[in-house]
């Protein structure tokens, strides 16, 4: 691909992030002229209803939405290119459903704890689960991709049981199914002011590792011939997985399959260069989640539904499609 080509695919991602976000802000259970959003941004007013709205409500919504979007198709490119397993995904491999059930053990025990002290269980739930992957991915090459994705699965589904188990038996309130399912209803600016830092860092973090990402595609031996060491590489873009997957589910709860679709339709996009494909992959996984939750909270005004949900029903199919593609490869 020239890089024309890329800058095109580039510019036309940016403008779809910006017309989501617009229309994220804009549409919901009520309509808000975009003249009353700009008027929200350069001069608030807390005595007007609608202005509050948007302040309050819609900005950290959308904003919460893009982020959390961008960082979980982060996550599947860094995964996928760690583990050279093109199915990989934060939520297939267990790492959301780890954070998830540390953050159900925080619900329990410290239920009127900050976002800094629920990100901190998160993470490490996130790390306890992406320690187990990387003892998994260590299996022989030939089986590894059937391999990690069922093992992952496996660890995702007993982690997810542990957590409404527990919920189950301590009666946590209806908010935590919600949350379970991924929801960006209850995305506040404090919130965003905890974790969006963590968020922003782990994103700045992929970008800058892409170009030794790309490097691995070329096979460790021969990365290792050029003089470079792949053991920081891994060791780097596991904690930046377990930032973003920590993060996110902190904010928005255990949401599948982006990491999983965004990274293979951005390389259909700009083609297999993780250079190329992390931007582009950072910038469909925002617009993705921010169109899923408008779609989520317009579909059935002025009630919602899960935007989790949303990305199932699309990811599901996708799923399938991949797995069914990577037998007739491997058969």
């Amino acid at each position: 691909m020239n890089k024309r080509h890329f800058k095109i695919i580039l510019l036309g991602s940016l403008i779809l992030l910006g017309i989501t976000l617009v229309l994220g802000i804009c549409l919901g259970a009520a309509t808000v002229p975009l003249q009353t959003v700009w008027q929200t941004l350069v001069d608030y007013h807390a005595s007007s209803l609608t202005q509050a709205i948007v302040h309050t409500i819609r900005l950290p919504r959308v904003l919460g939405a893009a982020l959390i979007g961008a960082s979980l198709a982060g996550s599947g490119v860094i995964m996928q290119d760690l583990t050279h397993n093109p199915l990989a995904d934060s939520g297939l491999l267990g790492i959301n459903a780890g954070a998830g059930l540390l953050l159900t053990v925080s619900f329990i025990f410290f239920p009127k704890m900050g976002p800094g002290g629920t990100a901190l269980f998160s993470f490490t739930g996130a790390l306890f689960a992406a320690l187990l992957v990387v003892a998994i991915s260590r299996t022989k090459k030939g089986s590894q991709t059937t391999t990690v994705v069922l093992a992952g699965m496996a660890i995702s589904s007993c982690l997810v049981a542990l957590s409404e188990g527990l919920a189950l038996v301590m009666q946590l309130k209806q908010d935590l199914a919600f949350w379970h399912f991924g929801g960006v209803a209850a995305i506040n600016w404090a919130q965003l002011s905890g974790l969006g830092p963590w968020l922003v860092c782990g994103l700045l973090i992929s970008l800058l590792l892409a170009p030794q990402l790309h490097l691995l595609q070329l096979g460790d031996e021969l990365v290792l011939s050029l003089g470079r060491k792949t053991g920081w590489i891994r060791l780097i873009g596991f904690g930046c997985v377990v930032i973003l997957a920590g993060a996110s589910v902190a904010l928005v709860g255990s949401v599948g399959f982006i990491g999983l679709m965004i990274p293979h339709i951005a390389r259909f996009l700009v083609g297999p260069d993780t250079r190329k494909v992390m931007p582009i992959s950072l910038l469909l996984g925002a617009s993705l989640v921010v169109l899923a939750d408008l779609v989520a909270r317009t579909i059935n005004a002025p009630q919602e539904i899960p935007f989790g949900i949303i990305i199932a029903i699309i990811g599901v199919p996708f799923f399938i499609y991949l797995a069914r593609r990577e037998g007739r490869q491997h058969g």
